[in-house]
């Protein structure tokens, strides 16, 4: 299967080896992989903040740029989404509006797509250790993924993978949430990480480097001994 992959900005220019190891990851599962280096921002950012014609406007350059047929994955729950719920609504009487609508259709968060739609769980991962999943709001509730990260982590070989109190509840970051209310942001860090070192594991697994990017922060200031990893960089450990 020929896909096209979806590096958000933030994977692109701060966690590139993520983006990296999920293309690893997909061509062991078989796929041919193609990237548009001019590919930019889905424009989340922009909408979020209220700056919808602005969003348009990045948001019709993304179009333009996945307009073929082949599947879009994207290692960011947060990203796919955004594009899958928020497109129609963004062109809504527009004439991109139909155009729109199918690219939402064809996006894929990368572990719903290995499971869902490769039915490949096991790629032959290796990482000794224990963990425990984070679920993010986007992922949980946008892309309405729970099962799959954990099936596809239940087969790495080595790792032990356990729940932590209130998995699905917000890690705080919410892109410009940390920003404009950076004191309640950095409390519901600080409840996610004790509720994480609480099962005594030793690493953070989330399908969103953005809450990981968010957590790890936490964990640096405050010296903790857990670490933060993608679940793309897991399943390209050990081969």
């Amino acid at each position: 299967m020929t896909v096209d992959v979806f590096i958000p900005c933030f994977v692109d220019q701060l966690y590139p080896d993520t983006a990296f190891n999920m293309i690893k990851v997909l061509e062991k599962a078989g796929c041919k992989v193609n990237y548009n280096d001019k590919q930019t921002c889905c424009g989340q950012p922009a909408f979020n903040s209220g700056f919808w014609e602005e969003a348009r406007s990045v948001g019709t350059k993304f179009i333009k740029d996945f307009e073929g047929n082949n599947p879009i994955v994207t290692p960011s729950a947060s990203c796919c989404g955004y594009v899958r719920n928020y497109y129609g609504k963004l062109f809504e009487n527009s004439a991109m509006h139909n155009t729109s609508r199918n690219v939402g259709k064809n996006i894929y968060e990368f572990s719903e797509f290995m499971v869902n739609i490769l039915k490949v769980t096991d790629v032959g991962a290796i990482l000794p250790g224990k963990a425990t999943f984070h679920d993010s709001c986007a992922g949980l509730r946008e892309c309405k993924i729970k099962a799959e990260p954990r099936q596809l982590l239940n087969n790495v070989q080595g790792l032990e993978l356990v729940e932590m109190v209130d998995t699905d509840t917000c890690c705080g970051f919410g892109g410009t949430f940390t920003v404009k209310f950076p004191d309640i942001s950095n409390g519901m860090a600080t409840q996610k990480v004790e509720n994480a070192l609480a099962t005594e594991a030793e690493y953070i697994i989330s399908t969103d480097m953005s809450c990981l990017m968010h957590l790890q922060g936490k964990i640096n200031k405050d010296n903790l001994p857990i670490k933060t990893m993608h679940l793309a960089d897991v399943l390209a450990m050990g081969w």
